[in-house]
């Protein structure tokens, strides 16, 4: 059996959005094409939803019921439904089954906590822009507006006694969090909101979590330190104690709700070592065996807790496992697999990736996994394809990715790197492609395609991939470097980093625009750090693909990178979806793109007669 596109594009994978005191899970899958939510419990799945486009979702404690949230075709302006598990249904829900808790489609709405009869959410319905935290009861429809106060809205957590919301919006630096407090019942405005951390304080404040008696709380933070860690934090004196540290990984923790257990993930390049610790003390009780190198925290759901904080529920992806969802016990640390998304795999084993350093022109050393084929074919030997994660506040980790292993199987060799700006790193190597910075990180690419050689590669017959930002870097990457790459494909890029800021939703342009540069005092920069730009240079050909409701990137990124290449006399080719939003989310669609995109680099990457 070859591991071809097409087989590895309709691989089911699963995913952990809730869990229940009795270890039934609220899972997701893919089997339809889309994400949908299953239900996992005592070796049972039960299909839940069958909606149009990708769902997720959350238990409502206490209830037989699940809080729903949904798009339209990607265009992330996402709505809130209850989906109620003791009615009689001869299916999985479809939209009219779900009883309308939050909708209004010209708006976003996002999910951010579920209590007791009660949701906390997120939505910009008043102007657009700003998000306003609201806590609405699914029994009465009666809302409280709890913060209004402006900007993105990024984590929230209610105290146990839901007087206060602790949350965090973006400082003023970016990748930078502000850790507020807010009073839903304050004696008089000074009350309201305490500030916890400063704006400018150049700090990331992640994962809240409250102790039960609603003294403290927990947060991943680095403030004052290169790498994450776990401190508590006093909300009335606003003191932090450490708890958990390390001066060589990132570390995440998450909080379980009985306050006793931190179950907390070493970041070890690209790879989640995950322990369980005493959340008093921070003394580590127990480590938990996954069943591979791999990862299970972001872009993946987030671990999340039972409610009697008996178990965590994982979703866990490893460069041969396409995607399970995993129970931890947190009284042995056991780790159960509750679905195997190998076993489709029918004993073919995809790649593993090498791990590599590479050196730049600046004495730094870019994080690299490369994936080599095993039998290439013997026009593509030698080829190198260097993808590039999208962000650029993200990471390239050790997870199943169907089109690395589909260019793997092809023959060529696949490069994935971390280059400056990526997460995962510490706080320098996150921070060094900030505004004016912009550059440098396309300036890796370039130390990359020169190592090459040194690997045994052909730098002649080098390409670039990439999605979102990872789009921009292949745009840039040809554009800036032109005669270093052969071909490069763009999936829903930035063109003009000025027209993106222009033209996204009015709702990002604020929060991307402490990451590029803003557009009042940055713009002579962000047009000279724009591949469109220097269009005029790119000498390889081009395969573009986007979602026409692309609410983050828009198409009109797309639509004029591909005229100035065409009017260059270049090959371009454009493929737009109109179901499809920031990315193909449906399988249908992906079956279409990427085979023709591997084809396109098969075509130019061949050694030449």
């Amino acid at each position: 059996m070859v591991l071809d596109i097409v087989r590895l594009l309709e691989l089911t994978s699963w995913r952990a959005f809730d869990v229940a005191d009795t270890g039934r899970v609220l899972a997701g899958s893919d089997e339809s094409g889309s994400i949908q939510l299953v239900e996992l419990a005592d070796g049972d799945r039960t299909p839940l939803t069958a909606l149009p486009g990708a769902v997720s979702g959350r238990y409502l404690p206490g209830e037989p019921a699940v809080i729903v949230q949904h798009d339209t075709d990607g265009d992330e302006r996402s709505q809130l439904s209850l989906l109620r598990l003791d009615e009689p249904r001869t299916g999985p829900a479809q939209l009219r089954d779900l009883v309308p808790l939050v909708r209004d489609r010209e708006h976003v709405h996002r999910l951010l906590d579920v209590l007791p009869g009660r949701i906390v959410y997120a939505t910009n319905r008043r102007n657009d822009i700003d998000f306003d935290v609201v806590i609405r009861s699914v029994i009465t429809g009666e809302e409280q507006v709890v913060y209004d106060r402006g900007g993105m809205v990024l984590s929230v957590a209610a105290s146990p006694d839901s007087q206060y919301v602790a949350l965090t919006i973006p400082a003023a630096r970016s990748m930078s969090d502000q850790l507020i407090l807010v009073n839903t019942m304050p004696m008089t405005e000074a009350d309201h909101v305490l500030v916890l951390t400063d704006r400018d304080e150049p700090a990331r404040h992640t994962n809240i979590g409250w102790l039960p008696d609603g003294s403290g709380l927990i947060v991943t933070s680095d403030l004052g330190r290169d790498h994450t860690g776990i401190a508590r934090i006093d909300p009335r004196t606003r003191t932090r104690r450490w708890l958990v540290t390390s001066d060589e990984h990132d570390l995440t923790g998450w909080l379980a709700p009985d306050g006793s257990t931190l179950l907390v993930q070493a970041n070890e390049d690209g790879a989640s070592r995950l322990t369980l610790h005493d959340a008093a003390t921070g003394a580590v009780r127990r480590v938990v065996r996954l069943p591979a190198d791999g990862w299970c925290a972001y872009p993946l759901p987030a671990p999340v807790w039972s409610p009697d904080s008996r178990f965590a529920a994982l979703s866990f992806s490893a460069p041969t496992i396409p995607g399970d969802a995993l129970l931890v016990d947190a009284s042995t640390g056991d780790c159960r697999a509750l679905t195997d998304s190998a076993a489709q795999l029918d004993g073919q084993h995809p790649v593993e990736p090498s791990t590599h350093r590479v050196p730049t022109r600046d004495d730094e050393r870019v994080p690299c996994f490369v994936y080599r084929p095993g039998e290439p074919d013997p026009q593509l030997a030698g080829s190198a394809v260097l993808l590039v994660h999208g962000g650029p506040e993200s990471q390239s980790i050790r997870s199943f990715n169907p089109i690395v292993q589909a260019l793997v199987t092809q023959g060529h060799t696949v490069l994935v790197p971390n280059v400056r700006g990526s997460t995962g790193y510490g706080k320098r190597w996150y921070s060094a492609d900030d505004g004016r910075n912009r550059l440098a990180a396309v300036a890796d690419l370039g130390d990359l395609h020169d190592w090459l050689p040194t690997i045994g590669l052909d730098p002649e017959r080098a390409a670039l991939w990439g999605g979102s930002y990872g789009g921009y870097m292949v745009l840039a990457g040809l554009a800036f470097q032109p005669r270093r790459w052969a071909a490069g494909v763009d999936i829903v890029g930035i063109s003009s980093l000025v027209t993106f800021l222009e033209n996204t939703a009015a709702y990002r342009r604020a929060h991307r625009e402490r990451e590029y540069g803003s557009l009042a005092a940055d713009t002579a920069f962000l047009r000279e750090a724009s591949p469109l730009t220097r269009v005029a240079a790119i000498a390889a050909p081009l395969f573009v693909l986007h979602g026409a409701n692309d609410p983050r990137v828009p198409l009109s990124e797309a639509e004029q990178i591909a005229a100035a290449v065409r009017a260059n006399g270049l090959e371009c080719e454009l493929l737009v979806y109109d179901d499809e939003g920031h990315g193909l989310a449906k399988r249908v669609n992906r079956l279409d793109a990427y085979p023709r995109a591997l084809a396109f680099l098969a075509r130019h990457l061949a050694k030449r007669p």
